[in-house]
């Protein structure tokens, strides 16, 4: 395998920016087909995004013969039986986050790939933009002395009741599709980045309740993880605040000084040491997976390591699972 030729399973608006044009802009990689269970907007993404072939059912992509990668966009739910096929019909897979629904979907799938030998990888892409490694780099350098704790807090007003009629954000509430609510949406990249940062965890402890009513998924967890390396992680997320109240903030505190960053908003790190402040800005990447998906390549290829892990995917599910104690 020489080059890449990727096939979509799920080109949904996930694809549309941030990961899609990506796959021909990186070397050594090719997306050459697309599938949407409803084949005129599968048609209509192939033409505005100048992809060769187009399909309505997975399984005639996994199948095809020029397509050697698999990438899933799908919903989480369909997450697993995806992969699944995939790996049976020897393709690698780079799999979207939430890697699936439950930490046991995601132990399956790690199984399967090591039954395999076929390769996986999950979308846990922030770890490889240049923000997100500058924020490593500045913790295993010491900028901030011994990392004694962290802190999350995000926030966020209700979805209104249009937003709640739109197809492409009511899934995202529905548990059944999601495997949960608005955590489980937005959270993994969260937990992936302290699990980038941090290690891997000794314990997890967590609580969520649904309080406003408004969708069946939970809108308020909080969790608390204590990782190997001693560092003591605290997160809170409620997605049901006044507009006033909304809050997207990762406070990572040592022994000298702090970090301070958003995830989700403008990419800049505010460097606090001995009572001072340094300001780092970044500029995203236009499309956000880009650096991620050159890596994920480079592994399928033989170049390089695994930027992310199927059993990493499966220990951020396993954060999920405990914090909303499923």
């Amino acid at each position: 395998m020489q080059t890449i030729h990727w096939g979509i399973i799920g080109c949904g608006d996930v694809t549309e920016l941030k990961s899609g044009p990506a796959f021909n802009k990186v070397p050594d990689s090719r997306l050459v087909a697309v599938m949407r269970r409803d084949g005129v907007k599968a048609q209509d993404y192939a033409r505005r995004h100048n992809v060769p072939k187009w399909y309505n059912d997975a399984s005639k992509l996994i199948q095809d013969p020029e397509v050697n990668a698999i990438y899933i966009a799908t919903p989480p739910d369909s997450h697993e039986h995806y992969a699944l096929a995939a790996m049976e019909a020897g393709k690698p897979v780079y799999i979207e986050k939430p890697m699936t629904t439950t930490h046991a979907q995601a132990v399956n799938l790690v199984k399967a790939s090591r039954d395999t030998n076929i390769k996986m990888v999950v979308a846990h892409y922030r770890r490889a933009q240049p923000y997100f490694k500058k924020i490593k780099s500045l913790l295993d350098e010491g900028a901030i002395g011994e990392v004694r704790f962290a802190r999350l807090s995000f926030f966020d007003k209700p979805l209104s009741q249009e937003a709640l009629q739109t197809e492409k954000i009511a899934w995202r509430v529905d548990p059944a599709i999601s495997g949960g609510g608005l955590f489980h949406d937005l959270a993994p990249h969260q937990l992936d980045m302290a699990y980038y940062f941090f290690g891997d965890v000794l314990t997890i402890q967590g609580m969520a309740t649904n309080q406003s009513k408004q969708y069946g998924a939970d809108d308020i967890v909080s969790g608390s993880m204590l990782f190997q390396s001693g560092v003591l992680f605290e997160g809170l997320w409620c997605f049901a605040v006044d507009e006033s109240e909304t809050k997207d903030s990762f406070e990572i505190i040592g022994t000298e000084g702090k970090i301070t960053f958003s995830v989700f908003g403008k990419q800049v790190i505010y460097l606090t040491r001995n009572g001072k402040e340094s300001v780092l800005p970044f500029e995203a990447p236009m499309h956000v997976q880009q650096p991620m998906i050159e890596e994920v390549v480079s592994y399928f290829l033989g170049k390089g390591p695994n930027p992310c892990t199927a059993s990493e995917g499966a220990r951020i599910m396993e954060m999920i699972d405990k914090m909303t104690q499923k």
